[in-house]
């Protein structure tokens, strides 16, 4: 089955993919009509927190980060900076007022014409199409 759509993937949704169980469902529902990406920086993003985010939960970090990156080689594709690099400045200037950090996923976005999962209200107004996770289904339902 040809894939239909794509999403680009913030580090938050790669958490919540890690720790909940909603945004986790909704990757394996939706792996086959859908290509989720996320940039190589949110990958390492998400891994620094893990450790945190599990200790807070009282649960192993290293079965969290194991689960992360078995959820990254089972429904994610990682876009190495290399690929989307060139969209940097142009990132840059969208995000400017906000977190300049995260402007390879607005990169990514650019590189790939797909909108961004994110919960980060910094992304709102960039000119990417953004989705939260209480809307997001509708968007992978219809792809």
């Amino acid at each position: 089955m040809s894939k239909n759509a794509r999403i680009v993937l913030d580090a938050n949704i790669l958490i919540r993919a890690t720790f909940g169980k909603k945004a986790f469902g909704l990757l394996g529902k939706y792996e086959d009509n859908v290509e989720f990406y996320t940039p190589d920086y949110c990958v390492q993003e998400a891994l620094v927190k893990i450790p945190e985010i599990a200790a807070k939960r009282h649960e192993n970090p290293d079965l969290a980060e194991l689960f992360l990156v078995l959820i990254i080689k089972s429904v994610i594709l990682v876009v190495d900076r290399s690929f989307y690099e060139e969209f940097e400045e142009r990132a840059r200037e969208r995000i400017s007022s906000c977190d300049p950090d995260d402007w390879p996923i607005i990169a990514t976005a650019m590189l790939l014409n797909a909108p961004i999962w994110t919960e980060d209200r910094d992304f709102f107004g960039c000119g990417i199409a953004t989705w939260t996770s209480d809307k997001i289904e509708i968007y992978l339902r219809d792809a």
